[in-house]
């Protein structure tokens, strides 16, 4: 399964941005899909997950409310609706699919190493 996410850039805080993760190679609709991001000399967080067949989905508190993710399984395709943008959601964004939902949610502790699979990353941006 390799992953590609787009849609990262520079917007002005306040803004909105939707990041993209394309599936190919494998049915991403048979995985859990998580996302993460690092910023600058921080660790790895967990910032949303969303279900196999994207019934559930939950967000850290941080984000709750301004970010979304979703999926299109027949297109083999996430995504994460991140709106009201604040400088501290700065950071290289991942996304990352598993058969467990479980490992994909745990936004309080850094994610497993061995994730069944994981994007290059992207770059978010936000200006004050």
């Amino acid at each position: 399964l390799h992953l590609v996410e787009s849609g990262g850039g520079l917007v002005q805080a306040g803004g909105s941005l939707r990041l993209s993760c394309a599936a190919s190679g494998d049915t991403l609709g048979d995985y859990g899909v998580g996302w993460f991001r690092q910023a600058p000399g921080k660790n790895t967080e967990g910032v949303s997950c969303i279900g196999a067949s994207g019934q559930y989905a939950d967000s850290t508190d941080s984000v709750k409310g301004r970010f979304t993710s979703s999926r299109d399984n027949p297109k083999n395709m996430v995504f994460l609706q991140m709106n009201d943008l604040k400088p501290e959601d700065t950071a290289k964004y991942y996304c990352a699919a598993d058969p467990s939902l479980f490992r994909l949610c745990r936004f309080n502790q850094e994610p497993p190493a061995d994730l069944y699979s994981w994007g290059q990353g992207i770059q978010v941006t936000v200006s004050s």
